[in-house]
């Protein structure tokens, strides 16, 4: 049994360029897909967020649109309202990678507004990538490597191929014109080989222990290259 690391956005909302708010947390579908195939496989989950404050879901990614409909927006409200972990995050500041085999990032625009400048969250990145551990990032989830630094100032993240959620996704989705700023265009900033996929397509990015997904139709494929990489 290993002891999979899920990290969390402690964010409720997501800053736009004018300075309005938009709710938002981490995006349902890609902490549940993983987690059942997690706990499906016999392993442990532990949560962690900044600040161990209990992690907000994104209440668009209840919406029966967002999971097929009625019946699976059913489904993952109770998946979510099962996953007692949720309610009990360690402080990401005070988590030790030596207690984990393998770290996991699921996606929501919460990151764009906390994970993507915490340092402790870029600290534990760039241990995990140096360590070989599998480390699983989906979605928005990427923009926490922005904040992943090495000795050097550089990314070391930098020549990686990774994949995230798209500049035409956040078009698609109407928020690309009021963001801040885009997360493709940021990562290819910091030195990833950006590999987009068809829009809202299941892509998934396998680059020695890293392993990334474009959207949340990305988390389940990704959670099953996790595995094979935990063994």
């Amino acid at each position: 049994m290993a002891k999979i690391l899920f990290v969390l956005t402690g964010a409720d909302h997501w800053t736009l360029a004018d300075g309005t708010r938009h709710p938002s947390g981490y995006w349902a579908e890609e902490a549940v897909a993983p987690y059942r195939a997690f706990k499906g496989a016999g392993h442990r989950i532990v949560v962690a967020t900044p600040g161990g404050v209990v992690p907000t879901v994104d209440k668009g990614s209840l919406a029966p649109g967002a999971n097929g409909g009625q019946e699976g927006a059913d489904d993952i409200i109770r998946a979510l309202a099962s996953m007692t972990e949720l309610q009990h995050p360690v402080k990401l500041a005070e988590v030790d990678l030596a207690d984990f085999d393998a770290v996991f990032y699921p996606g929501g625009h919460g990151p764009m507004e906390d994970l993507a400048v915490d340092a402790d969250s870029g600290r534990l990145l760039t241990a995990t990538l140096a360590s070989g551990k599998p480390l699983g990032i989906v979605c928005h989830g990427p923009a926490a490597l922005l904040a992943a630094e090495a000795v050097d100032g550089a990314s070391p993240f930098a020549g990686y191929r990774v994949t995230g959620f798209t500049n035409d996704e956040e078009r698609q989705g109407g928020l690309a014109d009021r963001a801040k700023w885009l997360l493709q265009d940021r990562l290819v900033e910091i030195g990833t080989d950006f590999q987009e996929g068809g829009s809202w397509a299941p892509h998934v990015v396998v680059d020695r222990n890293l392993v990334t997904g474009q959207n949340p139709s990305s988390s389940a494929p990704l959670a099953a290259e996790l595995l094979k990489l935990l063994g």
